[in-house]
């Protein structure tokens, strides 16, 4: 079949225009199955050990491991609790544990079950697994929780009662379910948020909570539980209608699997003799009820004491080997309901576990990882642990203190330019990390006027695009004839005479006779109230998705069905006629789409459409960030950065209220997550860490002075060189300049905030520059329609006036930087 998109270049899958959790999924997406290959389980648990090349000598898999790192690779019976410091090498360890237990006969490949959180960190073992054994590892699972358990769903979803071809629901389609649900239930959007309940569902189902429990805990004096329980059962019901899961629900029915059908339980406990669990401290209570029931080990922990006991039911089954690695010190994700007692407590619920800790370091200087112990060694109630390294102190890490943000920007700009000039680096090798998306922007307007490329991790992401999602819509739909959000999406996309009133019409027969939305566009003749005209639409309709299953059901590729929707529907045509420029672009997205679901069909020659969608539904923030930067600059937030590594890393925004972040504060536990999240960005950097804040940063459009993040407090002032140590407001409190000479002492940041050593200048250091944290003396007088021009924004037009004086607020339009409503007495703008 000719592509409809010939004419256009077929881009590489690792090239997106945006940054899940980017990495498109030419390698499988957030949470697709991780094996290599496909056997199936009867065969891959019996296979041969002497079946393809011989594995490496169990002695040689041990050569140039550490002493901690070669007990946990040896490590038999029972459970075993690795703790992973930053940069320790738990990713060998892990391979190297899953290649001896093959070179001493312990295990055979289809008997091991490997686990992490991202298809990037699971593609990556799988090839570090592959290296060690050879054509072997294609039998094991490596794989992320949520592939793992789609690939068990799918095999036993007769057992369940839902088709084996089930859709998978991402955020964007849950939110629009649920936002359908309480339309249902005519809910005032106001009073109870469609986006609120989602979260809360989306909380209770990770606490394996149904919708019959939370039912039963309600208060009848809250009308905004009750109504949540109602939401919560109508949307179960919404999804069960469609053969449907959310992401939450894919650990929570395979959970619930497994408990309620012992005989499955116990095959897959048969199977799995050797359970290994990357990045433990991230693990949610349903990932933790799911890896002990796949273990088969029942934690009871009684009056503060913890046994462990075989479950009666199974006892003929010996509970299979667990290993968990991660540290609790890098667990950043308690708002995705991970727990950190799942970690922390793991002693307490395998008593007989085996803990080993690793705090030898391979990435970073001995002066970073100073630093970063220094900041969480502040965390109470932590297990002792300090990182170390023999790779020598490196350079000291550099401080600088900035008037406002955009001084702040301009300061990094200068460095990594510097640094590329001086041929120390490439923009590869940089990255910028921030604690909220929205600190991205004065970054980018400054790279992009200084000519420095660069890539925002963290944007719009690629899936999340409306011509994706739309795309993505029909072949769901193609696939499963009941996926209700996907068909009410697409029903008058393009535009085909099938407005709300003959959608709603359709959704009334569907509740009328309780069946699927996609059951009653097949039930046209008995619809009542559809007009005569939406009536033939609507059949139109049906006709084309008919003859498009009848496309997929045959030899077409996933890339054919996509090119058969994209043109059948005319929705490529729509947009290849349009004038707007964006369609232009939407165009070569959906190009790209293509070049993913080609790549799929050669990488995979017998996946379907079913296996590409289970890949697109779950790609990662994660997964997307490209191996392929093309030289850029790399802009991400902390969360984003984990388990990531640079030569050369920028943290910013390190103030009190910025990062920790300002809701962190005056809670202990938060505070905690935040100096987790803290020691997480340090330890990112290999060679060169710099540190950096603003003394004013604009929020709202308005100046606020925030004082220095007590972080930095933590770090060892001999560990600091600042290039500037105080802002202009401060030096001007101080009554000096900062930067005329030598003072003893240290200065104080802010009431709360950290002391830092003031420099003197250096040869080629710029003088401090009258930034906004200094109130100007030189207000200007403006008029509606003056030309100015601002240090950062550039050229504007003055468009309203507020307030006078001290207080006067200008609005100017700057173009292409948008309108800003500045406060004058901090604004570097001048009247032209």
């Amino acid at each position: 079949m000719t592509s409809l998109f010939d004419d256009l270049p077929l881009f590489p899958t690792a090239t997106v225009p945006e940054g899940s959790d980017s990495h498109l999924p030419s390698m499988p997406a957030r949470e697709r199955t991780g094996a290599v290959g496909e056997m199936s389980d009867d065969a891959a648990g019996t296979r041969s050990d002497g079946e393809g090349p011989p594995s490496l000598a169990a002695e040689a898999l041990l050569d140039g491991l550490n002493p901690q790192q070669k007990a946990a690779v040896e490590h038999t019976g029972g459970q075993l609790l690795i703790i992973a410091g930053a940069g320790s090498g738990k990713t060998r360890v892990l391979t190297h544990r899953i290649a001896h237990l093959l070179a001493t006969g312990r295990a055979r490949p289809g008997q091991i079950l490997a686990i992490t959180f991202t298809n990037k960190a699971a593609a990556e073992m799988r090839e570090r697994v592959a290296e060690l054994v050879g054509p072997r590892a294609a039998t094991m699972w490596v794989s992320t929780f949520h592939s793992a358990c789609v690939r068990i769903l799918r095999r036993e979803a007769k057992t369940l009662g839902i088709r084996s071809s089930f859709s998978i629901y991402d955020a964007a389609d849950s939110q629009r379910l649920m936002t359908l649900v309480c339309r249902e239930l005519d809910l005032d959007p106001k009073r109870f948020p469609p986006k609120a309940f989602s979260h809360r569902v989306s909380d209770l189902k990770n606490e394996l909570i149904d919708p019959d429990d939370y039912a039963g805990t309600v208060s009848e004096s809250n009308p905004f539980e009750q109504n949540l329980a109602a939401a919560y059962r109508l949307y179960n019901e919404r999804l069960r209608q469609a053969h449907a899961l959310d992401f939450d629900d894919i650990i929570m029915s395979t959970v619930n699997l497994l408990q309620a059908f012992p005989a499955v339980a116990e095959h897959y406990r048969r199977r799995f003799r050797h359970i290994l669990v990357d990045e433990y401290q991230d693990t949610n209570h349903a990932q933790y009820v799911l890896v002990r029931e796949l273990t088969g080990v029942t934690a009871e922990i009684a009056d503060g004491a913890g046994s462990v006991a075989e479950e009666g039911a199974l006892a003929t089954v010996p509970p299979a080997e667990l290993t968990v690695v991660g540290d609790s010190d890098q667990s950043i994700y308690a708002f995705r309901g991970a727990t950190i007692r799942n970690i922390d407590e793991f002693e307490a619920d395998y008593p007989n576990a085996r803990t080993i800790v690793l705090e030898q370091n391979y990435r970073s200087t001995q002066t970073i990882l100073s630093a970063a112990n220094a900041v969480i060694v502040k965390n109470p109630e932590r297990r002792a642990k300090k990182l170390w390294t023999d790779s020598g102190a490196g350079p000291q890490i550099v401080g600088y203190v900035a008037d406002n943000e955009h001084e702040e920007a301009r300061f990094i700009a200068e460095e990594i330019d510097r640094l590329i000039d001086a041929g120390e680096l490439s923009p590869r090798d940089v990255a910028v990390f921030y604690r909220t998306n929205a600190q991205s922007r004065a970054l980018e307007e400054v790279l992009i006027r200084v000519g420095l490329p660069y890539k925002v991790v963290g944007g719009t992401r690629f899936y999340e695009r409306k011509e994706i999602k739309d795309a993505i819509a029909y072949l769901r739909a193609i696939a499963n004839p009941d996926d209700s959000v996907n068909l009410r999406r697409i029903l008058n996309v393009p535009k085909r005479g099938l407005g709300d009133r003959a959608e709603a019409m359709l959704a009334a027969h569907a509740e009328r006779e309780r069946v699927s939305f996609g059951a009653a566009i097949d039930d046209l003749d008995n619809v009542l109230g559809l007009a005569t005209r939406s009536m033939t639409n609507a059949r139109a309709f049906a006709e084309l998705m008919a003859g498009l299953r009848e496309l997929a059901a045959g030899d077409a590729s996933p890339a054919d069905v996509l090119d058969a929707a994209l043109d059948r529907s005319g929705y490529l045509a729509e947009l290849r006629a349009s004038s707007d420029p964006q369609d232009h672009s939407r165009v070569e997205n959906l190009a790209e789409l293509h070049a993913v679901a080609a790549e799929f069909s050669e990488s995979d020659p017998e996946g379907d459409l079913g296996d590409f969608l289970e890949r697109v539904s779950l790609v990662a923030d994660a997964d997307q960030i490209p191996d392929d930067d093309q030289g850029m600059v790399t802009l991400m937030t902390v969360h984003t950065a984990k388990g990531l590594e640079f030569p050369m890393v920028f943290v910013t925004g390190l103030e009190d209220g910025t990062f920790p972040h300002q809701r962190s504060l005056a809670d202990p536990s938060e505070l905690a997550e935040e100096r987790r999240l803290a020691y997480v960005a340090l330890t990112r950097a290999r060679q060169r860490l710099y540190l950096t804040r603003a003394a004013v940063r604009t929020t709202f459009g308005l100046p606020n002075e925030l004082p220095a993040s007590r972080f930095l407090a933590d770090v060892p002032e001999e560990l600091i060189d600042w290039k500037r140590a105080e802002s202009s407001m401060s030096t001007l409190r101080a009554g000096g300049t900062g930067f005329s000479g030598p003072r003893s002492g240290r200065v104080r940041h802010g009431s709360r905030g950290p002391s830092a050593p003031v420099q003197t200048t250096t040869r080629g250091e710029r003088p401090a520059t009258f930034g906004s944290a200094t109130p100007r003396g030189d207000v200007p007088t403006l008029d509606i329609g003056d030309r100015v021009t601002h240090d950062a924004y550039g050229m504007g037009r003055v468009v309203a006036l507020e307030g006078t004086g001290s207080n006067a607020v200008a609005k100017i339009d700057f173009g292409d930087s948008g309108v800003k409503r500045l406060l004058l007495r901090y604004s570097p703008v001048t009247k032209l």
